[in-house]
């Protein structure tokens, strides 16, 4: 086992839920986190709610660090709007989230290594910034070398996910496109998100 698959599973004992709904989640087998303490039952308190959602959202999109994390809470502060959906926003528009979303890769961490490695191109142009916020209409794109990638081919016929309205994608051709920003209501999250939390949990 990689150390990559290990820190999925990591995470998902950790927090207590399949985070990424798939199939091969240790929490398919026992509902609760690791070590002797892990079926404790004790109430949360308030503060522990909101760390744990906020460990969920950073969770689910690759574990970003906490500084990047708290950064892009901070602009969603500063733009105009709902702030929760402003977060939502924010990290669906990440490139390495949108490969996800095109099913180009099976997880968000390969996703992020595909683009590190300089595979995806955007509008034409290479991109290997998993951070890279794409717009509206941008075309994104696998370089032609990776269109043959065992793991990108094994991502598009998996059953786990499926490509959201807010994603065009021809698996034919490798090509995809934003349309356009997803409300929360619109990402097809596995577990709850609740973003709210994480505005409460930066806001204390």
């Amino acid at each position: 086992m990689t150390k990559r698959i290990q820190a999925k599973h990591k995470i998902d004992r950790r927090l207590g839920v399949n985070l990424w709904g798939r199939a091969k989640s240790p929490i398919n087998d026992r509902e609760y986190g690791p070590g002797q303490h892990g079926m404790n039952r004790k109430k949360p308190t308030d503060y522990a709610v909101q760390l744990k959602a906020k460990q969920k959202l950073r969770g689910y999109y690759g574990n970003i660090g906490e500084r990047q994390f708290r950064s892009i809470y901070q602009e969603a502060v500063r733009r105009r709007g709902d702030t929760s959906e402003n977060l939502i926003e924010l990290l669906e528009r990440r490139l390495d989230a949108v490969i996800y979303r095109m099913k180009l890769a099976p997880t968000v961490f390969s996703a992020r290594q595909i683009v590190n490695h300089g595979h995806v191109k955007v509008n034409g142009k290479r991109v290997n910034v998993p951070s890279y916020r794409v717009k509206d209409s941008d075309t994104i794109e696998l370089v032609e070398k990776m269109r043959n990638n065992t793991v990108v081919l094994e991502a598009v016929k998996s059953n786990e996910s499926s490509v959201p309205e807010y994603v065009e994608m021809d698996h034919n051709s490798m090509k995809g496109k934003f349309i356009h920003a997803p409300k929360l209501v619109d990402v097809p999250y596995p577990v709850m998100m609740e973003p709210n939390l994480v505005i409460e949990f930066y806001s204390r």
